[in-house]
């Protein structure tokens, strides 16, 4: 029986491989179109700890030309990032003709992690709700185009996670005073993101919301969501077919349909 079973999941992990490769071959496909244009991209990668960002960055970017392709990930706000407009720290960052960025966290910081963890005050909270759709708007005047992914995962499924950083000394790195608390404010990060969701998506800068308890199947269906939007001349239609049980673009009737990690 365990035989049967280490087959299957062999066999499964091959399947998943293979499929991830078709998926590449077409990211691949697309960037040459970004770059031959000259388009700007910027994917926004929000959710909460442990939900799978890093692995479906890693996995979309693994391929792709260095010289066009950027991970921002940053850390903690310094003094002159405190004293600074809010955005300011972000704005160094944002593609140029040609590019792609892909942010793991962003400006969507001070409504998640900083709104639960009191790092900011109310004001600024309200504030950024109030400038986050009229920067992106901005944004989006200027050329580039925005994609905003949020990763969601329930508790049984975070907490497992947060155990494997824990005891795996190759996932060390990963791990922060955040996480030990994420847990127990896992209402709390519920309740932030509903309200994110529901104030800062827009019909020109949708919330994409992915159902990730399994990883696997997020990255596949996060790439197949990119190859959609993102579509080039030479892109398989075929495989640019996202799973909509998986991802989804936000409506608050999802919400109340029951299909958000509570």
């Amino acid at each position: 029986m365990a035989k049967k079973a280490k087959s299957r999941s062999s066999e499964d992990h091959a399947k998943y491989k293979a499929l991830l490769h078709e998926l590449q071959v077409e990211l691949v496909k697309v960037q040459r179109h970004i770059i031959k244009h000259g388009h700007k991209v910027l994917i926004l990668f929000e959710g909460r700890d442990a939900s799978g960002k890093d692995g479906t960055i890693k996995r979309i970017v693994q391929h792709l030309s260095p010289r066009e392709t950027r991970v921002v990930a940053l850390g903690k706000p310094s003094d002159r990032d405190r004293a600074s407009w809010y955005f300011q720290r972000y704005v160094p960052h944002l593609p140029s003709a040609q590019e792609s960025v892909l942010f793991n966290r962003s400006w969507y910081n001070r409504a998640g992690v900083e709104r639960v963890m009191e790092f900011c005050t109310d004001r600024e909270y309200e504030s950024f709700l109030e400038e986050v759709v009229p920067f992106e708007q901005m944004l989006i005047g200027s050329g580039i185009q925005i994609l905003k992914y949020y990763l969601d995962i329930g508790k049984k499924e975070q907490k497992n996670r947060l155990r494997s950083r824990r005891d795996d000394p190759l996932k060390q790195w990963k791990t922060s005073p955040i996480d030990k608390v994420a847990l127990k404010h896992f209402e709390g990060y519920s309740e932030a993101r509903d309200r994110m969701l529901a104030r800062t998506s827009s019909p020109i800068s949708p919330w994409i919301v992915v159902r990730a308890d399994d990883k696997r199947v997020a990255r596949l269906n996060v790439i197949r969501d990119l190859l959609a939007r993102l579509a080039c001349p030479e892109t398989n239609e075929h495989l640019a077919v996202p799973d909509a049980n998986v991802i989804f673009t936000y409506d608050e009737a999802h919400a109340k349909a029951g299909l958000l990690a509570t």
